[in-house]
């Protein structure tokens, strides 16, 4: 028995390093930037993922200032607070948000038809 060295099994878990909360794939953060319609041809573009450390208020007035339209910070119970603008204002938003340095451009997922 000693040429033969007998492991005994013990508990793996395959998933362990896709439940880790520090692990690198899937951690990126995105900003989503979606269009919603309302009725006839109005509608509304949500900016939704920005960090907690920036003043939304203080974006979303630069923002309105930037693309003459009127807008608000909704807090949403699930998503956290959501910038909500008049209009089809998503690759207006996007471009701001780039050359203001708040978010990478590879980092800003936009959603919509």
């Amino acid at each position: 028995m000693s040429d033969l060295d007998v492991q005994i099994p013990t508990t793996f878990d395959p998933f362990a390093d896709a439940n880790a909360e520090d692990s690198g794939a899937g951690t990126k953060e995105y900003v989503h930037i979606r269009i919603q319609q309302r009725n006839g041809r109005k509608s509304l573009t949500t900016v939704q993922g920005l960090k907690k450390e920036f003043s939304y208020n203080k974006i979303l007035k630069d923002l309105k200032k930037e693309f003459c339209c009127n807008g608000t910070v909704v807090q949403d119970p699930e998503l956290g607070q959501v910038i909500q603008l008049q209009g089809d204002q998503r690759k207006n938003v996007s471009t701001f948000l780039v050359q203001a340095g708040i978010v990478k451009k590879d980092n800003i997922k936009i959603h919509g038809f």
